[in-house]
């Protein structure tokens, strides 16, 4: 090589002529994974078409890249928070590694770029998991794997529920009460009944009473023993689940009332990490050290319905928010949505246009920060990112399906 081509400089990038930030195809693609965690009690449905819009989105404003929107399969929200972050860890692994494979970016080098959006408290899971994956590398200058390029929350309640969640709903708050108080009352009969001595041709037996249309289905050939085997559970935990109903209703399946104590117990477990004041507060301080240090966006999009004189004088919002001289307000972002009667509504209807007349905006923002994500890892300057995103928004996008992850803990088909 002469000292001609050794004096010269590199070329620069090149980009297409229609797009100047567009990477030219002499480039390896970029693999961008994002995955979406859903929280308590949602399901791998939860989302709704939001995941397939946001993909349409960023495959068709950012060049040479394979853009793959994934939901982490349905997990049970029971247990310690940590048992659900190291099965998403665990998952996330083996997604990496096989997509890295998959895209000829050689299994786990790192090449594909990885989005978390957690939803409510799957925001929680996405936190954690990040944080255990930063703080477990060999020493601090060694990369991160898999490679998490952003951290996104939806109504993530990072410092809790905010306390007039319940104090809005208290009308239907009260309607729950009395439905919840009725059921009781039926089952406390229930128990009554089977409590009883009936003969099997009894015309009685012939007759189901009320409260087990609030219980499991039972087959023509059971008999008393289904109830038996569940009943004194639901008799000892009863109150707390029904009370647990009357405030948070979305959040409860009838069904699951069978389970019995443990059901109830761990559920509590999961939901109590949201009372700790001292563990909310470190987690963020760590999603905004990690930002710092490592360049993972950390962004919190919250549900916030407007004041609505005379009834509501002052915004609603689903989940606490920082104080807004605190260095963590600024990776907090209302999503306005004024078609919710409540914040239950709003943070469960978040990701469906019916519900939230913030949808659109709330999806241009998603698809805004991770593509100033990709552009900044290609050393290039978004200027144009937001015209480009707006301009594929206002064309009807073709909402299929997006993929599904394989539940690895779920051998029902």
């Amino acid at each position: 090589m002469s000292s001609d081509n050794l004096n010269k400089p590199a070329d620069p990038i090149q980009v297409a002529d229609d797009n100047p930030l567009a990477v030219a195809r002499s480039l390896p693609p970029d693999l961008l994974l994002i995955v979406f965690i859903h929280g308590f009690k949602g399901t791998d449905s939860s989302f709704g078409g939001f995941p397939a819009r946001l993909q349409h989105i960023l495959s068709e404003t950012i060049k040479n890249v394979t853009v793959e929107c994934i939901v982490f399969p349905a997990y049970e929200t029971k247990g310690q928070l940590n048992q659900a972050v190291e099965r998403f860890a665990d998952w996330l692994t083996q997604l990496t590694v096989e997509r890295e494979v998959a895209n000829g970016a050689g299994g786990g080098a790192g090449k594909a770029r990885i989005v978390l959006c957690g939803h409510s408290m799957g925001g929680l899971v996405a936190a954690d998991t990040l944080v255990e994956i930063v703080n477990s590398r060999p020493d601090k200058k060694a990369p991160v794997w898999p490679n998490i390029i952003a951290c996104l929350a939806y109504d993530t309640p990072y410092f809790g529920l905010h306390p007039f969640v319940f104090k809005n709903s208290a009308t239907k708050a009260f309607e729950y009460a009395q439905a919840a108080h009725s059921v009781v009352t039926d089952v406390m009969g229930a128990f009554s009944y089977f409590g009883a001595k009936q003969t099997p041709n009894s015309a009685d037996s012939a007759k189901a009473p009320v409260a087990l249309l609030t219980g499991p289905p039972q087959s023509p050939s059971s008999s008393s023993t289904g109830w038996a085997k569940w009943a004194p559970a639901a008799y000892a935990v009863g109150g707390a689940v029904m009370a647990g109903a009357a405030a948070g209703t979305a959040y409860w399946r009838r069904e699951d009332l069978g389970s019995g104590y443990s059901w109830a117990s761990d559920h509590m477990k999961y939901v109590g990490n949201l009372w700790d004041d001292k563990i909310l507060k470190l987690r963020v301080e760590s999603l905004v050290e990690i930002e710092r240090d490592l360049g993972v966006t950390f962004r919190t999009y919250y549900t916030y319905i407007p004041p609505q004189p005379p009834a509501h004088m002052t915004p609603r919002t689903f989940i606490v928010l920082p104080d807004s001289s605190s260095p963590y307000a600024s990776h907090f972002f209302p999503t306005r949505n004024t078609l919710a009667e409540d914040e239950v509504q709003a943070h469960i209807g978040m990701f469906e246009a019916s519900t939230n007349d913030g949808y659109y905006e709330l999806g241009l923002e998603t698809a805004m920060v991770i593509r100033e994500g990709i552009m900044t890892g290609r050393g290039l300057v978004d200027d144009k990112g937001k015209e480009e995103v707006m301009e594929v928004e206002e064309k009807p996008a073709q909402e299929e399906p997006c993929e599904r992850g394989e539940n690895p803990w779920n051998s029902s088909p």
